[in-house]
């Protein structure tokens, strides 16, 4: 029999098969579902309880046309072994019947999700040995699409800009989704293979040279994983049992998976062993786990606290910290909580607030989700001092209270970004923030975002303002693809300027292949003179913010925040021996004569000067002019500013 071990919920981590048709000796497994190779021989093993046969049937290599039965395990497991090498394709055959699927656990779909599955030797010649992983407390995140983070839409392609994230002062990576999914291009959020990395962007070794390189410049790469629902299309893990998926929970996007009711064991199990496996056999340095509140669990141990366990004991076993995100919309802080105070132990969740005050103070657009949130001054402010700002008052728009309070939180806790994914998404045609404010608003923003307290992220070209709209794309069967229409400009019209019928002319078809291919960055505008100015912006700060003595502490929780004026607002870093002011201004020129606010005051025996100025003509800016004078104070319109008492 199996001999399985694990946590509250017995989460298989290591299993072994049991000798029997198709199995002629015990196996040692690194993870308990999927085909294995070793020595010429390849080990499968598959949860099946709705079947009382199961046979492995080779379609390629020698021994293509055999059929390999094999032998039944308790709780509903198969397993056994055959002759075969790496490379070798294969699918499964349930009860004698004529249909052949693909492996649930499949390394590898080099035909998509509807082909057979490939067994795959992860043994790669790695020289990452001496990386230990990325430091959380000073991490500045990149998030990539690999589909078009270059027009190749390939690992090796989007390999070649590693050194320029190095250079720009990025330390980790963050990969959508690569789970395999059908159709020529999408987001990943619909994989359905959740351990084959897709073919669309290469191999699987083509991921792990991307890793391997990311090392060896000094950046993490952490993957997205969607452990809420699975994909609409290529999903056939109902053929092998009726309990992966539960009708208890409602979910956002399809089926809930059953994780706490019967026969959910297994379940777990699979879904454990994927982070576990994304960990061991690709060095990723961590996981960002999709939409948490879509996970549902009542269960003494959350899965999400087991799978965030998982993870971190697979990189202790290979020597390296593990960094794992959360995005949780009901902003439930239970997520990075350590374990021992009932918690799931992730290292940090999306702050949406922070988008959505960035939002609306670029845009002047107050609506839908954003209708609770004004773009002031106070808002940045308590952002830099809070984390969050919603931490249990009524949230108008969903008409209930909304998040949990911060109290004892580092700020590194709190992953802050202006563009997205799926907020840049949501305008409708997929506008950049930088194509709807001005140039200097756009640089205050940008200033908050990487010099507030908390983890700044950037997302793939916006540190060039790249031209490239990032919308919703994915490619379906036309039925389904009809749906997909249907439902995104439904999701859309809650912002009333999006249900007008003329916008709604205008939204890119979602499987149409020129969607997919207007969001593809184009690197070349790295060069050019308005895009280079944005670009030594956002190198600057993320600069100024790993280096000064003052914004560089690891836990920047030594900031207090003043108004200023209806526009204007002061935070106050304070360090070991000089303080740091941050003074934005997104209005008119602001003149204080005598500013009553003492955190405007020097530091006894100091004085304040300009370290660093958003209108600097480097960046685009006009010039700045003497903030303290004899006349008073004096703020630039559209300016952000470092005073150092150094």
């Amino acid at each position: 029999m199996a001999d399985i071990a694990g946590g509250a919920h017995g989460s298989v981590l290591r299993a072994e098969a049991t000798p029997g048709a198709g199995a002629s000796v015990s196996s040692p497994r690194r993870l308990p579902v999927g085909a294995e190779f070793a020595e010429g021989v390849v080990h499968f093993r598959l949860w099946a309880p709705r079947r009382k046969w199961v046979e492995v049937v080779i379609e390629s290599g020698p021994n293509k046309g055999v059929s390999v039965p094999l032998a039944p395990e308790r709780d509903g497991y198969f397993s056994g072994q055959a002759p075969g090498e790496a490379g070798v394709l294969y699918r499964f055959r349930l009860d004698g019947g004529a249909e052949l699927l693909a492996d649930p656990a499949s390394r590898f779909q080099p035909d998509g999700p509807h082909g057979p599955s490939q067994v795959v030797d992860p043994a790669f010649p790695w020289t990452d040995r001496a990386w230990k992983g990325p430091d959380p407390h000073r991490a500045v995140v990149y998030e990539m699409h690999v589909g078009t983070f270059t027009a190749e839409g390939r690992w090796w392609s989007a390999e070649e800009h590693l050194p320029a994230l190095r250079d720009l002062g990025a330390t980790i990576v963050e990969v959508m989704p690569v789970a395999d999914f059908p159709g020529r291009f999408g987001w990943g959020y619909d994989g359905v293979n959740l351990f084959a990395p897709t073919r669309l962007y290469g191999r699987p070794d083509d991921f792990r040279h991307f890793v391997d390189h990311a090392h060896r410049l000094g950046l993490g790469v952490i993957l997205d994983v969607v452990y809420n629902h699975l994909g609409p299309d290529g999903n056939r893990l109902t053929e092998f049992s009726d309990h992966y998926f539960t009708d208890r929970y409602e979910c956002e996007w399809g089926q809930a998976i059953n994780f706490d009711g019967p026969n959910s064991e297994p379940v777990r199990d699979f879904m454990i062993a994927n982070a576990r496996y994304w960990i061991e056999e690709f060095h990723l340095d961590g996981l960002r786990l999709d939409a948490t509140q879509q996970i549902f669990d009542s269960s003494p141990s959350h899965v999400v606290a087991e799978i965030a366990a998982a993870a971190r004991d697979a990189g202790r076993e290979h020597g390296r910290s593990v960094y794992l995100v959360a995005e949780n919309e009901p902003q439930d802080v239970r997520v990075v909580r350590p374990s021992d105070l009932g918690g799931f132990g992730l290292d940090a969740m999306w702050n949406d607030d922070f988008h959505h005050s960035a939002d609306v103070s670029a845009r002047g657009q107050s609506r839908a989700y954003l209708s609770g949130y004004r773009g002031s001054p106070q808002e940045f402010i308590s952002l830099a001092k809070h984390g969050f700002l919603y931490q249990g008052q009524r949230y108008k728009w969903q008409g209930k209270c909304r998040g949990t309070p911060t109290t004892g939180l580092e700020p590194d806790h709190f992953v802050n970004y202006v563009q997205n994914h799926d907020q840049i998404a949501n305008t409708g045609r997929g506008d950049r923030i930088h194509a709807t404010t001005s140039p200097g608003r756009l640089r205050v923003l940008t200033t908050l975002l990487i010099l507030t307290p908390g983890t700044p992220m950037l997302f793939q070209g916006q540190e060039f303002a790249a031209s490239s709209r990032f919308t919703y794309f994915a490619d379906h069967k036309p039925d389904l693809a009809r749906l997909v229409r249907k439902g995104r400009t439904e999701f859309v019209s809650q912002f009333p300027n999006l249900a007008t019928s003329a916008m709604k002319a205008e939204m890119p078809t979602p499987d149409a292949l020129a969607t997919f291919r207007s969001c593809v960055v184009n690197h070349s505008e790295r060069l050019g003179n308005a895009h280079a100015e944005v670009l030594a912006l956002h190198r600057d700060l993320i600069r100024l913010r790993a280096l000064d003595p003052v914004f560089s502490v690891a836990h920047r929780k030594c900031v207090d925040g003043a108004i200023l004026s209806h526009d204007a607002l002061v935070l106050r870093y304070t360090g070991r021996n000089e303080d740091r002011l941050l003074l934005v201004n997104f209005g008119y020129d602001l003149c204080l004569e005598s500013p009553a606010e003492p955190l405007l005051a020097a530091p006894i025996g100091a004085a304040w000067r300009i370290l660093w100025s958003s209108e600097h003509p480097r960046y685009g800016g006009t010039g700045t002019p003497p903030i303290e004078s004899d006349e008073g104070w004096f703020l630039p319109a559209h300016s952000a500013v470092v005073l150092t008492s150094a």
